[in-house]
Formats: C-alpha cells, structure tokens, sequence
C-alpha cells in the first residue's frame, strides 16, 4: 500500500478505532500490576504478589532470552557454504560479523530498552521496540527504544506479523526540529514558541508499513487540521520490531500471562485489603456505651492507664463482640497467590532457595522451563530475535563494519545461543555423546564407520567457536 499525509491519519485513527477495545482491559492489568503514578487513580494496590511476579518475570526473560553481556545469537555459514572449500574463511568472517554487533549491543542501551519492553509484553502481551541508528560519535552504532503500547497502533499483515507500525506522540517545535531536520515545518509553528510560557506539543504520527522488498517510512504533523510531511524514506528491515505473548486466532495483539491471571490479582488485592481492615477493627475494636448522661463517647480516649466515668448502675463502655473469625482469608490467599506465582511463571524461571540442586536438578529445571516457554520462545523467535538481528546487521552493514551477509540460508544462517536456546542443544549434544560412547564400545571398525567431516555439526550444536577446530583433512 502507498499512504499520503492524509490517507496516513485516517488509517491511524481507523486501526486505534479497532484497538480501543483492548485498551480499558490494559489499563486494568497496569494498575493492578505497576504502582501507579500520583494523579493517576486507579485501585490502590494492597498485595505484592503480582508486581514482583511480573518483575521478575521481565527480567528472567532478559537473562534467558537476551542475557546482558553474553553471547546470545551467533553467524554461521549455511550448510552448502559450509561444505564447500571456502568454509573456513567464511565462517571467520561470520565469527568477527557476530562479535562486531555483539560490541555495539554491550556499547547500547539493549539491555536498559529491553527490559521495558518485557515489561510491556509481561503485562499486556504485546512489546514494542524500535531500533535506530545512532549519531556519528556515539558509542555505539545503535540506539533503541521501548515504545510504550498506548504510543503504537499495529496491524497484522499477510505473513502473521505486525508489520504496519503506527506511533503517535506529543512533541513541542524544538523536538520535532531535533528529531527531524530539514523538514519544512510551518512558520507559525515556530512562531508559537515563547521564551516565557510552556512549549505547546503537537501530535506527530510515524508510520512503518511492507512496501515490495522492505518498508517504507513516513511521518506526519497534525498542524491546525492538516497533514504536514515530516520525513519520508525506506528501510530494508522495518525499524519497529512489535512481539506478543501469545494470540488468539483472528486478534492482532497479543494476551499475555498478567491478562490470564488478573481474576486472581483482583481477588488477592481484595482479600488483603479485608484482612487489613479486619486487623484494624482486632486491634481497637467496636465498643458501645449507654446514653447514661455521664459517659460522653466524643471524649473517650483508649489508651493504655485511662479512667473513663461511668454512672452508677450503668454498664458503661463495653466491646461489641465480633461478628465472626477471619481466619479463613489466609488459606484462600495462599492459594491465589500460589496461583498467580504459577501464572507468571515465578515459581518455574527462578531457582528454590532451599538445598543445593544437584547438575540433574539443574538440568531438569532447565528443560521444563523450556517446554513452559516453548510457544513463547518460537513466537519470540520469529517476532523478536530475527528481525532485530537483521534490522542491526542492516544498520552496521550501511555503515561498513560487517561485510553484506544475507540471513536468507543461502550464505549465513543466523543461531541462537542464549540459556534458554542452550537447553535444546545439551539434549541434542548428550544423545551424540551417547551414541559416541555405544560406538567407542564396539571397538575400532565401529568407530572407523564414522565421518570425520560432521565434527563441526556437534561442535555448532554446543555453540563452539568457529574456530576451535581444525580443518577436516581429506
């Protein structure tokens, strides 16, 4: 599709028309799960569970997924490439590419970015980040930032992906002049800034949608009712990276785990909110007094040593007794909370803080946090870790530091090494090692039936360096 400044907005406010739906159920899962902001109303929290849960949640995610200074992807070359007689220069060049975009990632705010983004997706089930190229002298070639989901309006395309990528955001002049330079901004506009009263913002709409083989880019200022250009072009990989949870056929966004578990978080914030009050009435209690004509209630203070008057023959200031016993909120608030640990998976991704685990415990943890993340990892996979590698290859390529490499199979193929990808690739090493052994056992005609030339196979399988081994001599 093709979009001018005016089809843009009224495609913007068509899709946030849809969207709108969502929203009311979003910002229930963020008030319940984030400490709000002053002003902001919403219910006051009285339980923690849900919170922590999701924190740490968001931050399992990052070490398991993208861990901060740590190799968590690798370049390899594609199997036809590999068996060919140029393997071994390509896989060094691969090898440098890997550590290249690993040195501007360290250098980058990934880690800071992706752990809102998490956050995001943890609580509403849809994650947005947006991937930019830095200025020249910045640290690092790449700059990214967590959109946050009330800024971004997405639409699913063709391939199951969110790859039309509306972001509306308030600016005042002197950002839109920062952000985008040249753009022929109306007089009055600049006109409208006073030294001495408050910047007015004004509503700019970005806008990334697949156009042929990439995607084109447009931005828009909403100008006094009219559609203003800001900036206009095309990327081979779409900066706006958008990843969910989970779906459900026929939805564009995504459901994620603090969605699913919100019936428990409201009960729980409830029932905490009723103990408290009943521990309030445990600790002063209700008390009644006769209308004697000496015992005046306004006056009457319950503090240790006090003499309250009473008349003769009155029963004075006596307790009510309580209605009943509110003992059995803490057997139904372990049990919600129980239930919300498991729905946010806090129970699964952190480790007991019981004994020592043995390396079999370890490793059993492992594996059954990867079949609960399973269709989550797939889907991030194929949301979030692919299109971000290209998008940073593509970003470093323009600028000369890693050589023109294609993720397409047919000359690189792009491998995930992070903790939670390493767990399919131990099973897969130890059933090799396994049959290695029942061979080694035969004997040495067993042993001579085997190819040499598929050692680098099991050494990609434990994500070896490219270089650890010496070439197959024939």
């Amino acid at each position: 599709m093709s979009l001018t400044p005016e089809t843009l907005l009224a495609r913007q406010q068509a899709a946030q028309d849809r969207r709108r739906p969502w929203e009311s159920i979003w910002q229930e899962c963020y008030d319940h799960v984030l400490a709000r902001t002053p002003g902001s109303g919403g219910p006051t929290l009285y339980d923690a569970t849900a919170p922590d849960a999701a924190e740490q949640l968001a931050a399992s995610l990052l070490a398991e997924l993208t861990p901060p200074w740590s190799r968590w992807f690798g370049l390899a070359p594609s199997r036809a490439l590999a068996e060919g007689p140029d393997a071994a220069a390509a896989a060094e060049a691969l090898e440098r590419a890997t550590e290249t975009l690993q040195g501007h990632l360290d250098r980058s705010n990934f880690a800071l970015e992706m752990h809102q983004a998490f956050l995001d997706l943890v609580v509403a089930g849809t994650g947005v980040l947006l991937v930019e190229e830095a200025p020249p002298g910045a640290a690092s070639a790449l700059r990214f930032t967590a959109v946050p989901l009330r800024e971004a309006v997405l639409e699913e395309g063709l391939g199951g992906r969110l790859d039309t990528v509306y972001r509306s955001v308030m600016l005042d002049a002197a950002a839109i002049e920062a952000r985008y330079p040249g753009a022929p901004l109306p007089p009055a506009l600049l006109a409208a800034r006073g030294p001495e009263e408050a910047p007015r913002r004004h509503r700019v709409v970005e806008a990334v949608w697949p156009e042929r083989q990439g995607s084109a880019y447009l931005a828009v200022l909403e100008w006094e009712g009219q559609a203003v250009p800001l900036a206009s072009g095309r990327f081979l990989d779409s900066p706006f990276i958008a990843f969910r949870w989970m779906k459900l056929p026929g939805e564009t966004y995504g459901r994620g785990p603090v969605m699913k578990a919100l019936p428990d978080i409201r009960t729980a914030n409830k029932v905490v909110e009723l103990v408290l009050k009943n521990a309030s009435i445990a600790a002063t209690g209700i008390w009644q007094a006769e209308d004697d004509g000496v015992l005046n209630p306004a006056t009457v203070k319950l503090v240790p040593g006090a003499i309250i008057p009473k008349a003769p023959g009155s029963s004075g200031l006596t307790p009510l007794a309580a209605p009943g016993n509110f003992d059995v909120s803490q057997l139904v608030l372990d049990d919600l909370r129980a239930r919300i640990r498991g729905a946010l998976l806090a129970d699964r991704l952190t480790l007991p803080r019981q004994a020592p685990m043995t390396a079999t415990e370890v490793l059993e943890r492992s594996a059954e946090s990867a079949r609960l993340l399973g269709a989550t990892y797939g889907r991030m996979q194929a949301e979030l870790l692919t299109p971000l590698i290209g998008r940073c290859l593509s970003i470093l390529r323009r600028r000369g530091e890693v050589p023109p490499v294609m993720l397409d199979g047919r000359e690189a193929r792009l491998t995930y090494q992070s903790p939670l990808a390493r767990v399919q690739g131990r099973a897969d090493a130890a059933n090799t090692l396994l049959f290695l052994q029942a061979v080694a056992a035969l004997g040495p005609t067993a042993a001579a039936q085997l190819d040499r030339r598929r050692r680098p196979a099991t050494a990609r399988t434990l994500a070896a360096p490219a270089g650890l081994l010496n070439p197959v001599e024939e």
